[in-house]
């Protein structure tokens, strides 16, 4: 594919929500730090209707209802018939599964236990701590080690203290380990990418996530010292990913047999969309609310949460396009498959961050830092496939 070819096949970003993302995010901590000044127990309110387990809060109503429809309209927008199509694509599909599953959680696992728990610890606060839920289905005294955290009593509810900077790695191994099925449709596309291939990874990569989420977590969290029960990264899965995959693959299906696909894609999305964004944006004002007090105490916590996250990101990319040259992959194949690997799934990396550890860790935030540096990064590595497209004539 040649340069000239590339600048007659301009594609451009047409959501507003999503050119705008990182601004929309930063509103979002500026609301829900107002918010936690101005009416500090709403968020703390609306988080403690929950569901409980032999006493402990495990599942937030409000934030399970908004991941829900954060969720939702990611997958039903899948046609999971296109999953067939894989076979055609062989290597593009391989590379793919191959960063996502066998180098991406690893390579976040040491990128950020340098930085966060090494390099940036002195920034964060070598004594910070961190109050977390305890982990779902463990009952142990006050006082009782668990991991690298203490067991505490916290209003009444036992909670576990663990260092601020482990809570931070903990939600930047969760957005390590989450491959993006919905921003990267965006980024293929703009990249000027094979749409089919990515639609395809889309659709596979949400499957697999079925599996190895919840594996890989509980190993690579085991390993940090964070230990979280089987039980809860299952129910995390099941609650985050299954659940709206299963709602997304009936409700498409019936809704195209009964008003067919036009009206489908042309009407029933796009009501969603508000709902969708609606959602994300209420989660983060929650959320944010939460950490005011933390982010105004070291208003740079943010950026060496980004640190990790923005080299993770450039790293995958760059190991995807250089193995996809390897592989001798067309620029169309090249582009969403490294595109895939370097980009996150952060609507399910927060859903489960709010789930195993509270909507005011520092794990939550750490996920939501992933948002916030999303749509820069991302653009900046699409600007990067364009300027290298040529690369790929010699294959």
């Amino acid at each position: 594919m040649s340069n000239d070819i590339c600048a007659n096949n301009e594609r451009h970003m047409t959501s507003v929500f999503e050119k705008y993302l990182t601004v929309w995010v930063g509103l979002c901590i500026v609301a829900g730090i107002i918010l936690g000044e101005v009416a500090p127990g709403l968020a703390k309110a609306l988080d403690g209707m929950s569901i409980d387990v032999n006493g402990a809060p495990v599942v937030s109503i409000p934030i399970a209802i908004c991941l829900f429809f954060m969720m939702y309209p990611i997958m039903v927008k899948i046609d999971f018939a296109s999953v067939v199509k894989a076979g055609k694509s062989g290597k593009p599909v391989f590379l793919t599964l191959f960063l996502n599953w066998c180098i991406k959680p690893f390579t976040m696992y040491a990128i950020a236990m340098v930085f966060l728990g090494v390099l940036l610890k002195g920034f964060i606060g070598e004594e910070a701590m961190d109050l977390v839920k305890m982990p779902f289905g463990l009952d142990l005294a006050a006082g009782a080690q668990h991991g690298a955290g203490t067991v505490v009593m916290q209003d009444g509810v036992k909670m576990l203290q663990i260092p601020l900077w482990r809570s931070y790695f903990a939600g930047c191994i969760l957005l390590g380990i989450a491959p993006c099925t919905a921003m990267v449709l965006v980024w293929g596309y703009l990249s000027r990418g094979n749409d089919g291939l990515t639609l395809v990874m889309v659709a596979i990569n949400s499957l697999t996530m079925l599996v190895l989420y919840g594996v890989l977590g509980g190993f690579l969290l085991g390993i940090g010292q964070l230990p979280i029960p089987w039980q809860a990264l299952l129910l995390s899965v099941s609650i985050y990913v299954a659940l709206p995959l299963v709602a997304g693959y009936i409700s498409r299906r019936w809704i195209i047999s009964h008003k067919g696909e036009e009206w489908f894609k042309e009407k029933f999305l796009h009501v969603l969309t508000p709902v969708t964004i609606t959602a994300l944006l209420l989660t983060l004002v929650l959320l944010f609310s939460f950490k005011g007090e933390t982010i105004l105490a070291n208003p740079l916590t943010i950026l060496w949460i980004s640190i990790p996250l923005f080299l993770q990101t450039v790293l995958i990319f760059g190991l995807g396009y250089g193995f996809a040259k390897l592989l001798k992959l067309k620029y169309e194949d090249a582009a969403p498959a490294a595109m895939i690997g370097a980009s996150n799934h952060f609507e399910v990396a927060i859903a489960t961050a709010v789930m195993l550890f509270g909507l005011s860790s520092g794990a939550a935030l750490a996920t939501v830092v992933g948002v916030l540096i999303e749509v820069p990064l991302m653009l900046m590595l699409v600007g990067i496939c364009k300027r290298t497209a040529g690369w790929f004539d010699a294959n």
